[in-house]
């Protein structure tokens, strides 16, 4: 006898990427647009040479998006082989400040190394100093309602 399929066999996986060169940074930028996360959700390990945030990702991906309100899911963006680090435009000293992610992007330098380009909402700006291109973006969490029940909007 053979058994139907559940609805939760029909979920949408979390997802798992990783990147190691642009092209990869580039889709899992597109995954990562409109999260938002606290400034205190930032974590650089110099030891480890890992920078880590934990982000209110919007999920760009759910194609039942017409069939629910818009959702949010948390993920670990992770950044490996960080030599450096350098921001602009963010007050590191205020706890409440939250920041919106709008892109990851790699400028390239010499042998692989270079830098990760996290853009933010309101001109600010963090700098990776990277001695090679790993990063990875994982969900950790289900997915819920985004609190606003919006799809983040862009202004052209």
């Amino acid at each position: 006898m053979t058994q139907d399929a559940t609805f939760e066999e029909g979920r949408e996986a979390p997802l798992n990427l990783g990147a190691l060169d642009p092209d990869d940074l580039q889709v899992m930028s597109s995954l990562a647009q409109d999260a938002i996360f606290p400034i205190t959700e930032m974590t650089w390990r110099p030891a480890e040479r890992r920078f880590a945030l934990l982000l209110n990702r919007f999920r760009w991906e759910d194609e039942g998006r017409r069939r629910h309100d818009p959702e949010r899911v948390q993920s670990v963006l992770v950044i490996d082989n960080v030599l450096n680090v350098a921001s602009q435009g963010i007050d590191r000293g205020d706890s409440d400040t939250i920041l919106s992610l709008l892109s990851v992007t790699f400028e390239p330098g010499e042998e692989g190394a270079g830098h990760v380009l996290l853009t933010l909402a309101g001109d600010g700006a963090i700098r990776l100093e990277i001695e090679a291109l790993e990063v990875t973006l994982k969900d950790v969490t289900r997915p819920y309602r985004a609190p606003s029940r919006k799809v983040p909007r862009h202004d052209p």
